[in-house]
């Protein structure tokens, strides 16, 4: 089984989830206090952390924000406020995804596949695991990417995205391919978090000596990741 940590002070959900996702093989370990939560995080690195937006101790932003000085393990938060500044907020300071509360349980494993999927290491046989677009380079199976020799440290959702830019440098990605091969479902346009994990990315990567950002915005259609004019390099 797989352990997973949730971080939420509602006992009865917790409870709930615990038996649903323990069918899945997904073994739940249940905090109560954003403070304690965050302890726990720190203790190890984990697979997945479910976290509520409102916890005694700490609030969730507050525990994702910390979270994310020390660690890039996924995130996924559970909140219970309809407002969308909030969810946006969430995505902006690290979280690979939400879900509002009440939620299908269903929908909730769904989510958790979808972001594991992303980290799954290649199996053998398949395409090469290293991309090498100028300065850029992609390792897929040791999960790591370097920009000019430096690593730069991305969430699952932060390494599929740039891992599909890539695929295709200096072409346009649509925003709907794009929703679905990195964040599993169907593109939705009231939905902020691709726009939110592409504008995290883009302030991971270093532009050009002119300035100018490494991944461009095409309104209306989707994300180009920007070639110099001068390359460097090529892909692999």
């Amino acid at each position: 089984m797989e352990d997973i940590l949730l971080i939420d002070d509602d006992v009865e959900l917790c409870q709930m989830l615990t038996e649903y996702l323990g069918r899945y093989e997904l073994r739940v370990n249940s905090i109560h206090r954003g403070d304690t939560g965050l302890q726990i995080a720190r203790s190890r690195s984990w697979p997945m952390i479910l976290l509520d937006v409102m916890l005694p101790g700490l609030d969730g932003f507050e525990v994702l924000k910390q979270i994310r000085t020390f660690s890039t393990d996924s995130v996924l938060l559970l909140t219970a406020r309809g407002e969308d500044v909030d969810r946006i907020v969430g995505l902006e300071m690290g979280a690979d995804d939400y879900l509002a509360k009440p939620f299908n349980a269903r929908e909730l494993l769904a989510r958790i596949r979808a972001i594991r999927r992303r980290s799954e290491t290649p199996s053998a046989g398949a395409e090469s695991p290293q991309l090498i677009v100028e300065d850029l380079v992609l390792d897929s199976a040791a999960r790591t990417v370097r920009q000019a020799g430096e690593s730069v440290e991305l969430t699952d959702i932060e390494f599929a995205l740039l891992e599909v830019l890539m695929r295709s440098p200096g072409k346009v990605v649509e925003r709907e391919s794009l929703a679905e091969e990195v964040l599993g479902r169907k593109f939705n346009p009231f939905d902020r978090s691709l726009d939110m994990h592409v504008s995290r990315l883009r302030r991971k990567l270093a532009g050009d000596v002119a300035g100018e950002e490494r991944v461009k915005t095409v309104r209306g259609t989707g994300y180009q990741l920007v070639l110099r004019r001068n390359p460097a390099g090529g892909r692999s």
